[in-house]
């Protein structure tokens, strides 16, 4: 069973039913990509460049908007094999992942499903701000999430 708890943090603006089944893929996708077969829980809000901006100087003191942001609840590493999990929580802004959309010349789904398996990878135990060769891994991880959801990059 997977239970995704969805928030909407955007003033005046409704999320849409596709995005929430969209970020839901991404979130199954990911996890079977990774081989976790398990129960798990997890929590995505949505939000603006501005309240992200809070959260991003909160955290990590960093006074700047970013497109998503992870706070994983648990500490197993990679290819986690664990079950019934509540992995964290993922934070996307929606203002953001607009603009990158744009700036990339991709669809706006497309870069919210990318942000999704980003953040899950980071729920899941990657990261890849510790070394060049964990980039090279989280991107990898990353591209297969989106090649198994028909949405990579074409080349």
């Amino acid at each position: 069973m997977l239970n995704i708890y969805f928030s909407n943090k955007i003033k005046d603006e409704k999320v849409g039913y596709s995005t929430l089944i969209l970020v839901r893929g991404a979130v199954r996708t990911t996890l079977l990509t990774e081989g976790y077969y398990g129960d798990a829980e997890v929590s995505v809000t949505f939000c603006d460049d501005e309240y992200i901006r809070k959260l991003n100087k909160q955290f990590r003191d960093i006074d700047s908007a970013t497109d998503v942001l992870s706070f994983p609840l648990n500490d197993f590493g990679r290819g986690v094999a664990q079950d019934d999990v509540a992995l964290g929580d993922i934070v996307i802004s929606l203002e953001h992942a607009r603009r990158q959309a744009e700036e990339f010349g991709h669809s706006v789904e497309r870069e919210i499903a990318f942000l999704t398996a980003h953040s899950m990878l980071h729920l899941l135990g990657y990261d890849h701000e510790l070394s060049d060769e964990d980039d090279k891994i989280m991107r990898k991880r990353q591209n297969a999430v989106m090649d198994r959801m028909g949405l990579s990059v074409k080349k």
